[in-house]
């Protein structure tokens, strides 16, 4: 089922049929918003029978009585309203949508004392339309057979500071379109989204005032790419590179910068994975599809900073021109690379990727993400994002806005005696390190194309794909990093 929400805020609403929604807390876990649509004091016997106490995320929904304007009621427990965080309010939305089922309209009453804030309400209405989400291009259904395949909600917020709430909810509209396009481009499959189709999605991006580049094959080998171009020899599918800029802040100011790998499929090359799950691999592009969400929303809500962002777009396939462990390759720094594994290939995409966005724009920061290495997977499963960085102030920034956003960080080490274990003995390095610390090793890897700048890895292996359901997110592909980003860039970069 398909169904899309549109969002609107009002001071007041008049209620005739479809379901209402209203706020229970430990306090009053009927509220008095909710009894002015239950003359017949429906609700508080539900709540007594099934024991709603309106502790948060709990909810209840019930038949309104005939006499009432709504079809139906629903609570949604807050807890102790003024403990809630911005994360916990968007839950509260999501814990919505569920309740949805046919109804063509939802009224959500937010009139008590004690109601959340316009932010927080805005909050709950980005949390709805995280958990909304779905993807269901390619499934084909006949109208006659479900009615309900594919609709429109028109969700209305009752808050007595309406105004406010739609100048915060346009912040937050445009971090959910950028998730939305983050989680669209992972969960494409990959026949359809190849690295020209990719770069194209990210051209899209200059009707919101992003300026974009597209290098192809020929300009990335005049650029010396090697690294990055030999990962694409197994593939029909040329590959290419996007640059996307924003300037929202003065011309003079340093721009930061966000690097992500965009494997739009993996096979492993000539060291080719295991067919049992090989279909996941079209998300080998969470990292691109993350830097692609995040310049939209700094575009969209008009950031005040300067930002660049670079993906590196190949197809990882083997074939009779396919790179095969023991060849070696320079980068576009000079520095040799052996090939050991040809499956180790997100390293060498990102590391000419690292080198042309140091070497052209001298950002202030440098962040690059991917989903690089399962061994992330067994150190911190899926809650938790691997973070290597060489600057500490940009790492407890990073940690600050996985708190804030739950799109959590786990800093790894970086150390010599890790560093040793990807040397070579025919090349300047190896691109892996072996079996053990693969996770560490590959930031080794990614490190050795780092100058001064103060930069961070985000392994999100497990985290951007095939991460657990939660109250805002469904889907196969999470977003992940669109949210942690523009948090980051919010509570510390702008001007």
């Amino acid at each position: 089922m398909s169904i899309s929400i549109e969002i609107s805020f009002s001071k007041s609403v008049k209620i005739s049929g479809g379901l209402v929604v209203a706020m229970g807390s430990l306090a009053a876990p009927v509220s008095a918003a909710a009894r002015t649509v239950d003359p017949a004091g429906q609700l508080d016997k539900a709540v007594r029978v099934a024991g709603f106490t309106g502790k948060t995320f709990a909810t209840i929904d019930v038949i309104a009585p005939v006499e009432a304007p709504a079809d139906r009621v629903a609570l949604v427990g807050t807890g102790d309203p003024d403990k809630l965080s911005a994360h916990e309010w968007m839950r509260i939305g999501g814990k919505i949508f569920p309740l949805i089922g046919k109804a063509s309209k939802v009224t959500v009453l937010l009139g008590d004392a004690g109601v959340p804030s316009a932010e927080a309400a805005a909050d709950m209405a980005l949390g709805l339309l995280m958990r909304s989400y779905s993807f269901d291009t390619y499934k084909t259904k006949k109208q006659e057979e479900d009615d309900s395949a594919s609709r429109k909600v028109a969700v209305v917020f009752q808050h007595d500071d309406a105004t406010q709430c739609k100048k915060a909810f346009a912040i937050r509209q445009a971090v959910w379109e950028g998730v939305e396009l983050a989680r669209n481009l992972v969960n494409e499959p990959a026949n359809v989204l190849g690295p020209v189709e990719f770069a194209a999605r990210a051209q899209d991006l200059e009707s919101l005032g992003v300026t974009v580049e597209i290098l192809t094959e020929k300009e990335m080998k005049k650029l010396k790419m090697e690294a990055l171009l030999g990962v694409s020899l197994g593939s029909v599918r040329p590959p290419r590179m996007a640059i996307m800029r924003w300037q929202g802040a003065k011309p003079k100011d340093k721009p930061v910068a966000f690097v992500g790998k965009g494997v739009v499929f993996d096979t492993g090359g000539i060291s080719i994975k295991p067919a049992a799950g090989m279909e996941d691999m079209k998300g080998d592009m969470g990292g691109a599809a993350a830097v692609i969400g995040l310049m939209h929303v700094l575009a969209a809500r008009k950031a005040k900073v300067n930002a660049v962002g670079i993906i590196g777009l190949v197809e990882n396939m083997p074939d009779g021109a396919a790179q095969r462990p023991g060849d070696i390759v320079r980068s576009m720094s000079g520095q040799t690379i052996e090939i050991i594994n040809t499956d180790a290939e997100g390293r060498l995409v990102l590391c000419d990727a690292l080198t042309y966005c140091q070497e052209r724009f001298k950002p202030a920061i440098m962040i690059n993400l991917a989903t690089l290495t399962g061994a992330i997977i067994v150190a911190l499963g899926p809650h938790h994002a691997g973070l290597f960085s060489n600057d500490d102030e940009l790492s407890r920034a990073l940690t600050k806005a996985g708190e804030v956003t739950e799109e959590r960080v786990w800093r790894m080490p970086l150390s010599a005696d890790y560093d040793k274990m990807i040397d070579s003995k025919f090349a300047d390095m190896k691109n892996t390190g072996g079996r053990y610390a693969g996770s560490i090793t590959a930031a080794q890897f990614l490190k050795r194309f780092v100058k001064d700048t103060p930069w961070a890895h985000l392994d999100i292996a497990g985290t951007a794909m095939g991460s657990p359901s939660t109250d805002i997110n469904q889907s196969w592909a999470s977003g992940f990093g669109v949210r942690l980003l523009d948090e980051l860039v919010r509570a510390n970069y702008e001007s």
